[in-house]
């Protein structure tokens, strides 16, 4: 049996857990498969592991700055505090001492199921987040774990394995039609636990606006033009609201986190960082579309015929980049709106969740950018930005008993599911 578990960790921690490698491998399987030489094998393994640790590069600079810089600000700017709901429960290291390595095998089931539905069933979607696949699996033993604590280990695991395969399977099948309309081909798919604001924004863009006022066609003065560049747009809005954040913490907190620098010198810096992080994300995506697309076709023709990779949300960004803008900004204003709303009403302490805020807020602009332009962008980011903030109230709160503290770190997905879940483990439980 432990000899079983090593082999499993070393499959699921160190391949499916490195979706650089993980890509990279399938690629080069794909490639094997179309019989082609060891050259062009070599040459498309590495290029698509490449593209993937730029992306996970560049999402590395965004969210250093995102997490590290603008969050910490926010928080001293609007005297905010983290909710006690955060340090409640068996606390995060308690967690993964105890259920990570059953979450792991879970995600083992998890995959051989997805890749099963895959081969026998309409839905030909193949899930490569593997981040996402391992998070997943851990919120769905802790919604559980709630309302059923004395569930065996070998029980837990079954149900979680069949609801991840059943998940990465069906989630990206939902969205291939708003997918489609995206990136105007169906070889991609999208693999992520932001889908359903993704789909609100699709469905709800057209009331707002038409996609022939998309957000890349905006007509701006001359002057302006410069904000057409996307590396420039994000690097001037993020240096901007970095100093405007900034002033209003005031010079001591910002003095501290700036390391004794000039902070508003500091807090320009880390805006363009952010636009630096950007733009080597978007060349990475790109390299991994043109490498990965092609590679798949052997997996397709051999193993599951019609196959398509389900990717990561980035993997839209560059089919609509000043919308992902728009919907940064859309999902960081709905999301002020309540953190101010809820504490007016006594609900309770939300925390901005800037990496959420961007990652699925980028991805909804650009779903409601495919059907509702400008305005559907921003739209898409606002629902976004309200899913997060009522997701992290409701769901912080009800994983009390294992680890609140995933609540703020949760995408619309998972904050639903992980509300079901709890509701039906109490129903078994009990």
């Amino acid at each position: 049996m432990d000899i079983l578990r090593s082999l499993i960790d070393l499959i699921m921690k160190d391949i499916v857990g490195q979706p650089a490698l993980l890509v990279g491998l399938i690629a080069a399987a794909g490639l094997i498969l179309q019989r082609k030489s060891f050259a062009t094998i070599l040459a498309g393994g590495v290029k698509t592991t490449v593209g993937y640790l730029m992306i996970v590069g560049g999402a590395g600079m965004v969210v250093g700055v995102l997490a590290a810089t603008l969050s910490p600000l926010i928080q001293e700017a609007f005297g905010l505090v983290a909710p006690a709901a955060e340090l409640g429960g068996m606390g995060l290291p308690n967690f993964l001492a105890n259920w990570g390595g059953y979450a792991t095998v879970a995600v083992a089931l998890g995959f051989a199921i997805n890749l099963t539905l895959a081969r026998i069933t309409p839905f030909k979607y193949i899930y490569l987040t593997g981040h996402l696949m391992i998070f997943f699996a851990e919120n769905t033993f802790m919604a559980i774990l709630v309302g059923w604590p004395t569930i065996s280990p070998g029980l837990l695991i079954l149900i979680t394995g069949v609801i991840c395969g059943v998940y990465w399977t069906l989630q990206p099948a939902y969205m291939m039609k708003l997918m489609k309309g995206v990136t105007g081909t169906d070889d991609l798919a999208y693999g992520h636990t932001s889908s359903f604001n993704c789909w609100l924004a699709a469905k709800l863009g057209r009331f707002v606006g038409k996609p022939e006022d998309s957000a890349e066609d905006i007509e701006l003065p001359e002057s302006l033009e410069f904000f057409k560049d996307t590396t420039v747009s994000l690097g001037v809005v993020l240096g901007l609201l970095t100093v405007i954040v900034a002033l209003v913490a005031g010079a001591t907190a910002s003095g501290e986190l700036s390391g004794g620098r000039n902070y508003i010198i500091w807090a320009l810096v880390q805006g363009l960082t952010f636009g630096a992080g950007i733009a080597v994300m978007l060349y990475g995506v790109r390299m991994i579309i043109g490498e990965l697309v092609p590679a798949f076709r052997g997996i397709a023709k051999s193993l599951v015929p019609g196959a398509k990779p389900a990717l990561d949300c980035p993997i839209v960004f560059p089919y609509a980049p000043t919308a992902v803008l728009l919907g940064f900004v859309g999902a960081f204003v709905a999301f002020l709106v309540c953190m101010f709303a809820f504490g007016a009403l006594g609900w309770g302490v939300i925390i901005p969740p800037m990496i959420m805020l961007f990652f699925p807020g980028g991805a909804g602009g650009v779903f409601g950018n495919s059907t509702g332009g400008w305005k559907g962008a921003l739209l898409g980011g606002a629902i976004c930005g309200v899913l997060l903030a009522f997701g992290q109230l409701i769901v912080g709160n009800a994983l009390m008993p294992t680890v609140p503290y995933y609540a703020s770190l949760d995408d619309p997905d998972v904050h639903i599911t992980n509300w079901i879940f709890i509701q039906i483990s109490k129903l078994i439980g009990s």
